[in-house]
């Protein structure tokens, strides 16, 4: 029973990561812009056009402002945490020793 949660928990870990991930990289792609309107009106005065922000400007504040697929990816890392207690690939050994200590002269 303990593999069968330990396996449940590691599937619904690694796919929180992977959508959070996958929303994020979503998110910084570079959005579709429209067609220039100077086909359609000639007098439109196209020469000042905003620049594209850089990915990597974009990947940044995505960290920095914490949205849906951050917390998708904080939840999925704390699922596989989780499953690796319960497989028993992390363990935890707390323990103290008492013993008398040599007297020094």
């Amino acid at each position: 029973m303990r593999d069968w949660i330990a396996v449940i928990i590691t599937v619904l870990g690694v796919l929180l990561v992977l959508a959070g991930a996958t929303l994020i990289l979503l998110r910084a792609l570079p959005a579709r812009t429209p067609a220039p309107a100077a086909a359609a009106d000639p007098s439109a005065d196209t020469s000042v056009a905003p620049e594209p922000v850089p990915v990597t400007t974009r990947i940044a504040g995505a960290w920095k402002e914490p949205t849906a697929a951050d917390r998708l990816i904080f939840w999925g890392i704390i699922l596989l945490v989780l499953a690796a207690i319960a497989a028993g690939a992390i363990t935890f050994n707390l323990g103290a020793a008492g013993g008398s200590v040599p007297a020094t002269r």
